[in-house]
C-alpha cells in the first residue's frame, strides 16, 4: 500500500460512494484514520456498512456535501464531470481523482495480481483471496462484491501482495501495473464505450503489454477472443485450462469451475501448493449477489439473487441453477441494465433464458443513461418470447411482487437477476 500517498490524506470525499469499487477505497481511508464523507443517489447495504464504520454519507449530490479543506475527492467513472461536487472540489484545489486512478496509486510498489475479464472476475478475485488468506500470505484485496467471511469488499493485509479486480469499463484497468494478470475471458460488453469487440480487445492488449517480462499472464491462450490480445505480450503465458484439478466447489456452474482453475493457477505462481490451494478453495462459499441464496418463502419456494447482466453471464448462471435444481421450476425476475446494452445485445439477451421456466422482465435500470424510446422491457420481453414463451412484463417492483405472491409454488426457485436494485424484490418476498 502506498503509505506516502495515504499519510497526506486527512479528509477524503467520495462521489458515488455506494459503488462497489469506490466504497472499497473509502474503507481503506477509514482504516487509515481519515475523516471520510461521501454521496450517492440512494441508500444501500454498502452505504449502511460504511456509516457503521464512521463515514458520513449524503443521499443526493450537492456542492455543500464536500467538506472544507478536503485533501482528496474520489469519483466513480460513472459520475458525470459536471457533477456539482466535482465542480466545487476542482475549484477548491483538492486532489480530484477517479477511482481507477487512486487504485493505481495505492498499488504502487506492491506485487499486484490483477483479475480482468468480461465475466467471472469478481468470483475469481474472491477465490484467489480465499486461497491466499487461508495460506497465511496476508494479501490486501479489493473485490467487486462483498466477501461472505468478512462482509466487506476489502481486506487489509500485511504483505506486499495486492489482489485487485481490474475492470475494463472506460479502460479503467490501464491505471494498474500488474505483475500477474488474469484474463478470465473477453466478450462484447461496454460497446457503448468501445464500439466493437475489436475495441475491447485493443484495451486488453494494451493492458497485457504492461505486464513485465518476469511476470505472468494467466488465461486461455486458445480462446479466439483472447488470443489476439496476447500478440505483443512479453510475460510468460500460463494456460489455466491445463490445470488438472477437481475442486468440490460449494457453488455450481461450469463457469465457476473455470474460475477455480484460474485461481489455482495464480496460487501456484505465488508458491501455494496445488493440493493445499484446492483444499482451501473447497471452503469458498461465494460472494454477495453471485448465485446468493437469500432465503425461503413460507410456502417453501427459494429466493436467490444474482448480479448477471450480460447474455453470456445470464446463460452460464442459469445453467448452474438448472444443474442444481433440475426438478424445480426456475422463475427469473430480470432487470435489464442500461438502455444501450439491452439494445445492442437484444438478440443475445433473447436467447439467454432457455433454462428458465418463466421470465419476468422489470423496467430497464438506466444507471448513467438517458431513456431511449427505441428500447424497453416490453421490447426485450417480446424478443425473449420467440425463444421462451412464458414471459411476463412488470411495470414496477410492486406489481412484480404481487404477481409472484399470486403465482409461486413450493417447488419454485425465484432468481432476481441484474446489476441494478432488483434484489429488493426478493427481499420484499422474504419480508
Amino acid at each position: 500500500m502506498n503509505e506516502e500517498f495515504l499519510k497526506n490524506i486527512h479528509t477524503a470525499h467520495f462521489v458515488g460512494i455506494g459503488g462497489i469499487g469506490v466504497s472499497a477505497l473509502a474503507r481503506i481511508m477509514l482504516l487509515k484514520g481519515a475523516y471520510v464523507t461521501g454521496s450517492d443517489r440512494e441508500r444501500s447495504i454498502i452505504i449502511e456498512k460504511l456509516e457503521e464504520d464512521g463515514a458520513k454519507i449524503f443521499i443526493g449530490h450537492n456542492a455543500t456535501n464536500v467538506p472544507e479543506n478536503c485533501d482528496l475527492v474520489v469519483y466513480s467513472p460513472a459520475i458525470a464531470m459536471d457533477n456539482p461536487e466535482l465542480v466545487v472540489a476542482s475549484e477548491s484545489g483538492a486532489k480530484v481523482f477517479s477511482y481507477p486512478r487512486v487504485l493505481g496509486i495505492l498499488s504502487e510498489g506492491m506485487r499486484t495480481i490483477a483479475v480482468s475479464g468480461t465475466h467471472g472476475k469478481t468470483t475469481t478475485t474472491a477465490m484467489i483471496s480465499e486461497i491466499l488468506v487461508g495460506a497465511k500470505l496476508s494479501p490486501t484485496v479489493v473485490v467487486g462484491s462483498l466477501l461472505k467471511k468478512t462482509g466487506t469488499n476489502f481486506i487489509l493485509g500485511t504483505s506486499n501482495l495486492f489482489v485487485v479486480e481490474a475492470c475494463e469499463y472506460q479502460r479503467s484497468f490501464i491505471n494498474l501495473s500488474p505483475d500477474i494478470l488474469a484474463i478470465t475471458n473477453i466478450d462484447n460488453d461496454h460497446l457503448d464505450y468501445y464500439g466493437t469487440i475489436e475495441g475491447v480487445q485493443k484495451a486488453f492488449a494494451e493492458f497485457v503489454e504492461k505486464v513485465p517480462a518476469n511476470g505472468a499472464i494467466v488465461c486461455d491462450p486458445n480462446d479466439p477472443f483472447v488470443a489476439p490480445v496476447l500478440v505483443n505480450a512479453t510475460a510468460r503465458i500460463v494456460d489455466y485450462t491445463k490445470e488438472n484439478i477437481i475442486v468440490p466447489l460449494q457453488i455450481t456452474g461450469d463457469h465457476n469451475k473455470k474460475n477455480a482453475k484460474v485461481a489455482i493457477a495464480i496460487a501456484k505462481i505465488l508458491g501455494v501448493d496445488g493440493i493445499e490451494a484446492t483444499r482451501l478453495l473447497a471452503l469458498f462459499g461465494g460472494t454477495w449477489r453471485r448465485m446468493e441464496l437469500k432465503g425461503k418463502i413460507k410456502n417453501g419456494a427459494l429466493v436467490y439473487d444474482d448480479y448477471a447482466h450480460h447474455p453470456t453471464e445470464i446463460k452460464a448462471t442459469l445453467q448452474g441453477f438448472r444443474a442444481k435444481y433440475f426438478k424445480w421450476r426456475l422463475v427469473v425476475v430480470y432487470q435489464p441494465h442500461l438502455y444501450s446494452r439491452t439494445k445492442t445485445l437484444l438478440n443475445d439477451f433473447a436467447q439467454s433464458f432457455g433454462d428458465a421456466d418463466e421470465v419476468i422482465v422489470a423496467p430497464i435500470y438506466a444507471a448513467r443513461e438517458a431513456p431511449d424510446p427505441e428500447i424497453s422491457s416490453e421490447v426485450l420481453a417480446e424478443a425473449i418470447r420467440a425463444h421462451n414463451p412464458n414471459v411476463h412484463v412488470g411495470s414496477n417492483f410492486s406489481e412484480i411482487e404481487n404477481y409472484l405472491r399470486d403465482t409461486i409454488t413450493p417447488n419454485d426457485v425465484i432468481i432476481t437477476m441484474g446489476a441494478g436494485d432488483i434484489y429488493k424484490v426478493g427481499e420484499s418476498l422474504l419480508g
